[in-house]
């Protein structure tokens, strides 16, 4: 069943630049496993304690990526193998991220979080706090973190025009970023837009990363996650 899923999320993309992260928060190892032997290596876990679990229980070529809100004194924890944290919404949170990666002398790939939702709920940056950052003596000197794109949530709504609306909001953030810090650097390419309901519109609209959990592995199940 799950590698059916993975498989058909897998076709969708062919003749796209996307590729799908698999969202595991409150799956059991044991599912992921499934995903994995099904050929799935790009997993997306919200929680740091559940990515910290997870993540010594599976192979280790899996490329894991934190999705969800990153508390600064948590960063120590997925220091050590996350391969790109996609919530960083903060100077703050950049300078941990590049003293942690340093303390284990590796690089960790991050995308810059955007508010574009309606909800006030939703973390993330707007523009002129995300070029300040970029423009910071602190971000040009360091030299363990790699931006490498951006990342945004849209509003939980069927309104296929106010989705279509936010996820151009935050492709035209990707498009400016990119023309006016990120030239000359072909590594800022992620725009990671979309998850099971509204992944079809994401991609129409540019998305190179698609966050699917519930359609992949079923309804989460917030009891048991070990």
């Amino acid at each position: 069943m799950i590698s059916d899923n993975l498989h058909y999320f897998e076709s969708q993309l062919q003749g796209t630049k996307a590729r799908l992260v698999a969202v595991t928060k409150t799956h059991p190892v044991a599912l992921l496993q499934e995903a994995y032997d099904a050929g799935g290596r790009l997993f997306g876990e919200n929680k740091v304690q559940e990515l910290v679990a997870k993540q010594p229980e599976l192979p280790a070529d899996i490329e894991w990526h934190l999705i969800g809100h990153l508390q600064t004194n948590k960063v120590k924890y997925v220091a050590p193998f996350v391969h790109t944290i996609q919530s960083i919404d903060s100077l703050k949170l950049l300078q941990e991220i590049e003293r942690q990666a340093a303390k284990h002398g590796r690089v960790i790939q991050g995308l810059l979080q955007f508010h574009i939702a309606a909800e006030e709920t939703k973390f993330g940056l707007s523009l002129a706090e995300a070029e300040e950052i970029l423009e910071s003596e602190a971000y040009r000197s360091m030299r363990h973190v790699q931006l490498t794109g951006v990342m945004g949530v849209a509003t939980n709504t069927d309104d296929e025009q106010q989705l279509r609306r936010e996820f151009r909001e935050l492709r035209g953030y990707f498009e400016h970023l990119k023309a006016r810090y990120f030239a000359q650097q072909p590594a800022f390419r992620e725009i990671s837009m979309g998850m099971s309901s509204d992944y079809r519109l994401a991609l129409e609209e540019g998305s190179t990363l698609i966050r699917v959990g519930s359609a992949i592995f079923g309804a989460r199940n917030y009891g048991a996650v070990s």
